[in-house]
């Protein structure tokens, strides 16, 4: 049960003046459906204004509120701007321009004999001083002077400045006294303002040690929830699995397996041998050969007579680890299934069957695998691929399908710098795959100018010829998914006409059929060239496309890049990946092309992207998984992340876990970040 002091935050926003249901839809958008939302929607940055007496008193450049007389209006001809002539209490003369519909609000603000406040940016056209569309307008002095220090705020289509700082105002109003979670001494140091103050603080633009405050909030829920999983699992029973190695050496493996592969076998197999279930998170880099290790963790409970689920994320990537593992299982006896939302009638019966019945000894599939319907006879092994497609209390969901607690197996292709490991996966060993396999080749990286276009189609066209596979994607164009699904879709159009047939194209808004057909079509060899928004970034594997294009390369993130170029290079033949660049490049672009030239290391990659974003510009659009974290920028989580986890183990260790005065307090921030399965499992275990 959620604390009664916080019951007031999770009000739906709804329940807000001026919210219907129109307004509702791109609050959603946003993620703001209650009011705790709205407290924690931080603005991204403030307008400083200063209000004059007159125009003379102000700079060309700066944000002021003044008093102004309205003399007349000027309409144009055609669609050019609407003028507003007024003056000031000197005379001098400033005109308030309006383009598009605005006029229709200007002639009702601004009636001409009238005197107004004006709130704007000064700046000049010609011998003219000139407002174009100031942000307020009032009849009295009182309101301006609210405005001198405003938060402008992150919106989507729908939204106004206005009417979001009006709601964050509403939800503030309703903000209780909560009792202090953070560690006495390491509070006092820090010189930090309580947690009701903070919140008022960071929306005012009282900045730096508040929102510093917020984000530490935010680290410690997440450090002391990660926590709670870790002392609730060495306190579960688990079933030990010992292996006699019968199945693992029937194995006909294409390649000998490399020393960082031994090495995390050992640690798994060390691992499930325990009474307490294992939590590891396997990291390998692109074509590290992580499915092996998995297999071989699976194989090591089925040799111990016991059941192994392997999830993936996506449809797709469920049916390729089935096929892949299928193909290396070939000789061994072992049964192994497919199990996806698509399965139905008898197939679907016959697996559910084989799995209550103990005849199916690895099951492959997506969430499908752990509905209420689907029983096992002794599951003790979780594989999950892609984790953090998979939030923590997803992890614990499954944990509760064996008879005991699965052994858990976490997997991720996205190298993860040092200080995210952490955070995102405080509750985990890990095993570290970081050498390639024998027989793979380096991937030829090159970066070409959007302008050589022309030349880019021609060697795709050669490329083909030969009987090779190319992979196209398309850039990232905004946060909208319709702008990139329109640039997908032109560059589709574009290459379909020179190419014909031989072209597919996927994105995210495909319904999954329309998606998997596509990528059917490209994985058998049937298309040549597949045009894709990101949804290729992880999983997919044509050994035959040894040609990657990635257009405006340099809108993408560092990781991401090297998660697509990592779709080529998996056959025996040479693979190139072009970047294609605009025009303008920043400087952190400009270091981020040439990194991915010079090296393939993804742990290397990781650690660049992170130096080189610092705290401020995050890689292109904001990366899925990036950061479990809305509200700790890079910057807060490198710097503060350390002292959370200190501060969350001596709440443990020391202070009496949840129970006492600051235990109760830290219950109130795991509900507030919504980490509360940590307090579940106290309860569970």
């Amino acid at each position: 049960m959620r604390p009664e002091a916080l019951n007031c935050l999770f009000v739906e926003t709804d329940s807000l003046d001026g919210v219907g249901p129109k307004l509702k839809r791109p609050l959603e958008k946003l993620g703001l459906t209650r009011l705790r939302d709205l407290v924690y929607h931080l603005p991204d940055r403030f307008v400083e204004r200063r209000a004059v007496t007159h125009l003379d008193k102000a700079n060309v450049g700066e944000n002021v509120i003044v008093q102004l007389t309205v003399r007349e209006h000027r309409a144009s001809s055609g669609r050019g701007p609407f003028r507003v002539v007024t003056e000031d209490a000197l005379g001098n003369i400033c005109t308030i321009t309006y383009f598009g519909r605005a006029s229709y609000t200007a002639k009702k603000q601004l009636p001409v004999g009238e005197t107004r406040w004006v709130a704007g940016r000064l700046d000049q056209y010609g011998q003219m001083l000139q407002m174009v569309h100031p942000e307020h307008v009032s009849e009295d002095s009182a309101a301006p002077v609210g405005q001198l220090c405003e938060a402008v705020y992150p919106l989507s289509e729908g939204l106004t400045q206005g009417r979001v700082g009006g709601l964050v105002q509403q939800a503030l109003k309703v903000l209780p006294e909560l009792a202090e979670w953070i560690e006495p001494s390491l509070y006092d140091k820090m010189k930090w303002p309580a947690w009701r103050e903070a919140v008022m603080e960071a929306h005012r633009g009282v900045n730096g040690p508040a929102r510093d405050r917020l984000a530490y909030d935010e680290l410690l829920a997440n450090a002391l929830a990660l926590m709670l999983v870790r002392e609730s699992n060495r306190r579960q029973s688990g079933t030990p699995l010992k292996g006699d190695g019968a199945l693992r050496a029937k194995l006909k493996l294409p390649f000998a397996l490399t020393g960082a592969q031994k090495r995390s076998i050992d640690e798994i197999e060390g691992d499930v041998a325990q009474q307490a279930p294992m939590l590891r998170l396997l990291q390998g880099d692109v074509g590290a050969g992580k499915t092996v290790v998995a297999l071989n963790a699976m194989l090591i409970a089925v040799e111990a007579g016991a059941q192994a689920a392997l999830l993936a994320p996506t449809e797709i990537l469920a049916r390729q680890h089935y096929e892949t593992l299928a193909r290396m299982l070939q000789g061994t006896g072992v049964e192994i299934a497919l199990l996806t939302g698509r399965d139905k009638g008898k197939a679907r019966e016959a697996i559910l069957m084989g799995l209550v019945g103990g005849s199916i000894d690895i099951v492959v599939g997506t969430h499908a695998i752990f509905q209420d319907t689907v029983s096992y006879r002794n599951l003790a092994l979780v594989v999950i691929d892609e984790q953090h497609r998979f939030g923590v209390g997803q992890r614990l969901m499954l944990a509760r399908k064996g008879r005991r607690t699965p052994h858990t197996l976490a997997m991720t292709a996205t190298p993860i710098p040092r200080t995210l490991t952490l955070a995102q996966y405080g509750e985990m060993e890990v095993s570290k795959l970081d050498e390639l396999p024998p027989g793979r080749q380096a991937i030829d990286t090159r970066v070409v100018s959007v302008e050589r276009m022309g030349d880019v189609v021609g060697a795709i066209a050669r490329h083909i010829e030969t009987g090779q596979q190319a992979y196209w994607v398309c850039p990232m164009v905004s946060e909208s998914e319709n702008d990139d699904l329109a640039a997908a879709e032109a560059r589709y159009a574009a290459l379909k006409e020179r190419f014909g047939e031989d072209v597919v194209l996927v994105h995210g808004q495909l319904k999954p059929e329309a998606k998997d057909a596509g990528m059917e079509r490209f994985a058998s060899g049937e298309a040549s060239v597949l045009v894709a928004t990101t949804v290729i970034e992880v999983g997919v594997d044509v050994p035959n496309a040894t040609l990657m294009v990635i257009e405006q390369a340099e809108r993408f993130g560092l990781a991401q890049l090297h998660q697509l170029r990592g779709r080529v290079g998996r056959g025996s033949e040479k693979s190139t990946c072009l970047l294609l660049r605009g025009q303008q490049l920043s400087e952190t672009a400009r270091q981020r092309l040439a990194l991915m030239r010079e090296t393939q290391d993804g742990f290397r990659l990781a650690e660049e992207d992170l130096q080189l974003r610092g705290g401020g510009e995050l890689l292109g659009t904001r990366q899925s998984g990036d950061t479990p974290f809305r509200i700790a920028s890079l910057e807060q989580i490198t710097k503060l992340l350390p002292l959370a986890h200190d501060d969350a183990r001596l709440l443990i260790e020391r202070d009496g876990g949840l129970t006492g005065p600051r235990g109760e307090a830290a219950r109130l921030l795991l509900y507030l970040f919504e980490r509360d399965w940590g307090v579940q499992l106290l309860r569970g275990g």
